[in-house]
């Protein structure tokens, strides 16, 4: 996998491109910002740092998610819930607080691979799922809502896909962060709660995510 690693502390740098290596990735680092905006559409993954010495990393993040699903992995000392919450409604996938323990950050690498190589596989397309007048079209990773396309983060879509898997059924917690963070759910508590957020918000009809108090969520009625 192709992994472009935006990160200007050279000893930082230096050690999580070496455990990348390790485990058969290509890695390139950068250091500026400017140079993660030209340099994005190259690659499979892309470990962010916010703290770049020419731009915000949140403008970094903002930008490339505008035009690109790659995934998203921010590497960060802002540790801070607000920070936390911030990247996420931007399109990060995934948030580690430095100092940053490689085998959690290999997890997290584990899990992107694995989502990758799934959405790939399978006999056949499923057809689109619709629950009034939302369609899902999983195969083709797009949501329409009233006939016009939603705009999603890859996180936000693979919720929803879990979701519309099962439409009408209550999908535990538990379920959705193994099936879209996999191994590496724990660290960020609040990542489901927010993309679900960031769901409502985009497809912009009230009772079609529903809130299971103290189990999970479920789609339409």
């Amino acid at each position: 996998m192709r992994v472009l690693l935006v990160e200007d502390d050279d000893g930082v740098a230096g050690a999580l491109a070496e455990s990348l290596r390790s485990r058969g990735h290509d890695v390139v680092r950068v250091v500026r910002g400017a140079d993660a905006l030209t340099r994005h559409r190259d690659a499979d993954l892309l470990l962010l740092d916010l703290g770049l010495p020419d731009v915000d990393g949140f403008t970094v993040l903002h930008r490339v998610r505008a035009v690109s699903e790659v995934p998203i992995l921010v590497l960060t000392a802002r540790g801070d819930e607000r920070s936390v919450v911030r990247g996420l409604h931007l399109g990060a996938d995934d948030y580690l607080a430095k100092p940053i323990r490689l085998a959690e950050l290999m997890a997290r690498i584990d899990a992107v691979v694995r989502r990758g190589t799934h959405r790939g596989h399978g006999d056949r397309p499923a057809a689109p799922v619709r629950v009034g007048d939302v369609e899902i079209d999983v195969a083709a990773r797009r949501v329409t809502a009233g006939g016009a396309e939603v705009v999603l983060t890859p996180k936000e879509f693979d919720v929803l896909a879990v979701l519309a898997a099962r439409p009408g059924t209550a999908v535990s917690r538990q379920q959705l962060l193994d099936q879209v963070w996999g191994d590496a759910h724990l660290a960020v508590s609040r990542s489901l709660d927010v993309h679900v957020t960031q769901l409502r918000a985009k497809l912009n009809r009230p009772g079609l995510l529903v809130t299971i108090r103290g189990f999970g969520y479920r789609l339409g009625s």
